[in-house]
């Protein structure tokens, strides 16, 4: 953003998902611990910026905010920058066993 005026780009990021629910995501290796870096998880809930409501989605910075749910059950919240496409083994088919 330049001072107050947001570019286009930075207005399609925010109006836009990388993903949708229920795909494969990836917590890249820079994300906060409590994001569980490295894991794999499904997305099960997406706030755009322009949808936020109350007051801890306004914690995180312009961007999509992603409830990310793990094998285990886990639910976290998440912001895009921290996720990347992921597959679980059952989703590589018989690329997953070699």
């Amino acid at each position: 953003m330049r001072g107050n005026v947001m570019t286009i780009r930075e207005s399609l990021k925010i109006m836009t998902a990388l993903f949708t629910y229920n795909d494969t995501v990836k917590v890249t290796k820079d994300a906060p611990e409590q994001c569980r870096p490295g894991e794999l998880a499904s997305v099960v809930s997406i706030s755009l910026a322009t949808e936020r409501g109350g007051e801890f989605l306004k914690e995180f910075p312009h961007g999509v905010v992603y409830s990310i749910e793990f094998e285990d059950g886990c639910i976290v919240e998440i912001h895009e920058d921290f996720v990347e496409k992921g597959a679980f083994p059952s989703e590589l088919g018989d690329r997953g066993t070699r």
